[in-house]
Order: structure tokens, then C-alpha cells, then sequence
């Protein structure tokens, strides 16, 4: 007969006694961490904007955050850290837990484009997030003065006549508007005059008043002078028209199809983010994105949705760095 003995931890050495305690642990937090991260979220999260308030990352952010707090159940609070062209914010979101309660709402140029221009941030484009879905896309709308060309085909034959005369303004070197001029001027073969601003507004009201020829602004932020008649809309660069300005062409529709470029905006973690939090997040994400008013927003505002899978957020990532390296290269922009 066989006598089963375990020995009492008073006879073993406490050597021994320690290493099992320690195992017994170490494996109790294996079956309890996936019940941790089911209750997943417990308390309030933080969208961070790496943009001051009222900005275009706002416009979407805010009814973002407020429907997210509806379907998780806990509050999902916007923070606007801005500086730095949008990378200080970014870069503090990349340096945080990803315990799933500080999360991002950025746009392509900080994830993207920053780190082309930048090659010392604190973050890398591919290692320093987890995508979790992309939201919306923000078109640009070619515009100029109410006494300036009115058609692309004008403009072109104006740039074309006055080779690195005509001017575009941007609202800063190496920004979309900026990048966006870029584009045309090596679709169009020709030379075109930089005005480089300190923000978007100063460079819209001197386009309106016509000490600049032309401007691509991001068309959310341009949308009340088009219809105030303070600008011209020439083309937008979505791949088809925009459902606010419905009488605009899309460069695509006219021969332009390497000019129809977006800027995406979506929600990010930090890197190593648990992938059922993710795969949450990206889920109730996609249900805001199939309410017909939230869409109607958007359109209403200039802005079309774009919601995608994780893995389309992180093909989106590589896609425009890609894209923007090479523009940025042959134009020799090169920032500190």
C-alpha cells in the first residue's frame, strides 16, 4: 500500500518555502490577469489632442469621446496638449502605460510626416503605438482670392506663365499645406513661391485678401469663408467631390489623380496596448462610425469617415510615410 506524504512547509528549508510562494504567485497571476483586462475600463480615460481647443482634431475628438463614454461606460475625457506642431502631445501619449486609459486622437502629420521632418523625436512612427482604428479623413480644398484664377486650369496656365512668382501660403514649413503645394508643383513641372506662415490663420486671411495667390488648406478649416465668399474653392483632393462643396471637382475628375491626398485622423495607444482592449476600443469605434448622425456631422463639416481595422490603421501609417518621405526628399525640406 502505497502512503501519499507532502511535507509541511515547517520541515522544509524556508529557501524552498520562499521559491514555492513566489511560483504559487507568479502562476495566480496568470489565470488573473485575463479577468483583469476583461473589467477593462474600471475608471475615467484621457483622449489626448497634442492640439490647443477649437483645432480640427477637436472638431471630431470631442463628439468622438463624448459617444465613446456612452458605450464604455466610463468617461472619456479630452486633453489638449499642444506644442511642437502636434509632437509633444504625441510623444507624451507614446511614454505612457498602455493600460488602456490614455489614449490619442492624432492626425497622419504627427504619426507620420513629424518624424520624416524630425529625426529626433521621442517616438517612431512604427514602434512607439498601437493602432486601433482610423475615424476620419481630412481632404484639402484648393482656394484662391475672389479676383484671382478661378478654375485649376487657370491657375495652372497662370503658374505656368509666371514661373516661381505665383505663391501658395502654408502654415509652416513642412506642413500639409506646404507638402500639398509640393505635389502640384512636380505634377505641374513647374516652380511655384512658398509663403510660410506661423498657423493657418494668418495664411487663410492673407490668401482672402489676396496678398497670396493660392493656398491648399485643409478643407474643415476653410469651409466658412468658401461659403462666406471670401475664398475661391478651385478642386478639393478627396477621390471624389466633398459633400459640402458638392459643385467643387476633385482633382481626380480633373487629371490629377497623384494630387487626391487625404489626411487621416485616428485613435492610438502606446505601444504593447492588451489586444482585447484593442480589439474593444476598435469595435465600439466602428459602431460610432455607423451612426448616420455622426457621419452627418462630419460631411456637414467638411470631413469624410474613414473607420478601419487596426491593421488598416498601421498599412495607412506606412503607406503615407512612404508617400511623404519622397515628396519631402526630392524637395530638400530639411527642419531642426
Amino acid at each position: 500500500m502505497f502512503v501519499s506524504f507532502r511535507p509541511s512547509t515547517s520541515l522544509m528549508p524556508r529557501r524552498i518555502v520562499s521559491l514555492l510562494s513566489m511560483a504559487s504567485l507568479a502562476l495566480a497571476g496568470v489565470f488573473v490577469t485575463p479577468a483583469a483586462q476583461a473589467q477593462w475600463p474600471e475608471q475615467s480615460i484621457r483622449l489626448v489632442v497634442p492640439f490647443p481647443p477649437g483645432g480640427l482634431a477637436d472638431l471630431v475628438a470631442r463628439p468622438l469621446a463624448e459617444k465613446l463614454s456612452i458605450a464604455l461606460k466610463q468617461p472619456v475625457v479630452v486633453e489638449n496638449r499642444g506644442g511642437a506642431s502636434g509632437t509633444l502631445g504625441t510623444a507624451h501619449v507614446a511614454a505612457s502605460k498602455p493600460d488602456g486609459y490614455t489614449l490619442l486622437f492624432a492626425t497622419a502629420n504627427e504619426i507620420a510626416v513629424s518624424p520624416i521632418l524630425y529625426p529626433n523625436l521621442r517616438y517612431t512612427p512604427f514602434d512607439s503605438f498601437t493602432p486601433i482604428a482610423s475615424v476620419v479623413d481630412f481632404p484639402s480644398v484648393l482656394v484662391t482670392a475672389p479676383n484671382k484664377p478661378a478654375t485649376y486650369q487657370a491657375l495652372v496656365a497662370d503658374v505656368k506663365a509666371h514661373p516661381g512668382c505665383v505663391s501658395f501660403a502654408s502654415s509652416g514649413a513642412g506642413t500639409t499645406n506646404h507638402l500639398m503645394a509640393e505635389l502640384f508643383r512636380e505634377a505641374e513641372n513647374t516652380q511655384v513661391l512658398h509663403v510660410h506662415y506661423k498657423g493657418g490663420g494668418p495664411a487663410m486671411a492673407d490668401v482672402a485678401a489676396g496678398h497670396v495667390d493660392a493656398m491648399f488648406a485643409t478643407l474643415p478649416s476653410a469651409l466658412g469663408q468658401i461659403r462666406g465668399g471670401s475664398f475661391q474653392a478651385i478642386a478639393v483632393s478627396s477621390p471624389k467631390r466633398s459633400a459640402a462643396l458638392p459643385d467643387v471637382p476633385s482633382l481626380v475628375e480633373l487629371g490629377r489623380p497623384e494630387l487626391a491626398v487625404t489626411i487621416w485622423a485616428g485613435v492610438l495607444a502606446p505601444a504593447d496596448l492588451p489586444s482585447e482592449i484593442t480589439r474593444r476600443l476598435n469595435k465600439e469605434i466602428g459602431r460610432i462610425a455607423q451612426d448616420p448622425q455622426f457621419k452627418r456631422f462630419l460631411e456637414q463639416h467638411g470631413a469624410t469617415l474613414r473607420f478601419s481595422s487596426p491593421e488598416g490603421l498601421k498599412q495607412s501609417i506606412a503607406e503615407h510615410y512612404q508617400r511623404w518621405s519622397k515628396t519631402i526628399q526630392s524637395a530638400g525640406i530639411a527642419l531642426n
